[in-house]
């Protein structure tokens, strides 16, 4: 019982990061996931774009669709 109750933390911090986050884009019609991978390319538009950060969930909807934008012309390149 106690080597249970020393994994289960282990466990449960393990599945919260591999939690996927879907995020629509309204302007192009399609989702995106959002992970480490997808805040790179924000990172990125935020520094080419001359801005200071903030979460992409509080942008104003013109600045997600410029965000938006920017992202469809700088594809994935895995």
């Amino acid at each position: 019982m106690l080597s249970l109750t020393a994994v289960t933390p282990l466990v449960l911090t393990g599945c919260a990061e591999h939690t996927t986050v879907r995020v629509y884009d309204p302007y192009y019609n399609d989702f995106h996931v959002w992970n480490d991978h997808e805040v790179v390319y924000y990172r990125q538009w935020v520094v080419e774009t001359h801005r200071p950060y903030r979460d992409f969930r509080k942008l104003p909807p013109p600045e997600q669709r410029q965000y938006w934008a920017w992202r469809h012309s700088h594809p994935d390149h895995r």
